[in-house]
């Protein structure tokens, strides 16, 4: 049985968020993140649970992914793959 990826609102929000804020600044590299981000969760339809369990959210299986300097919060219900949240290591959170 296969799993299956699915985006949240809020992760999606995030990317958007993230990329209006690299943009201004340099926005080949607003590109390169947002193309990372969105490729990086393919690993876990093979690889589900190659994230860090986060164990404050128990019972729920919540883990987390880092690419470069980000951080991919997912939970795993019934075969489904849920982003969460996304959001650079250095931000308040």
């Amino acid at each position: 049985m296969t799993w299956e990826l699915r985006w949240t609102s809020k992760a999606l929000g995030d990317l958007v968020r993230l990329h209006e804020f690299l943009a201004p600044v340099n926005p080949a590299a607003a590109a390169k993140a947002v193309q990372a981000l969105t490729r990086a969760p393919e690993r876990l339809l093979e690889h589900p649970r190659i994230g860090e369990p986060l164990q404050d959210f128990a019972p729920r299986e919540v883990r987390r992914l880092l690419v470069a300097q980000y951080e991919i919060r997912y939970e795993l219900v019934d075969r489904k793959i849920y982003l969460l949240r996304i959001w650079h290591t250095r931000e308040h959170r």
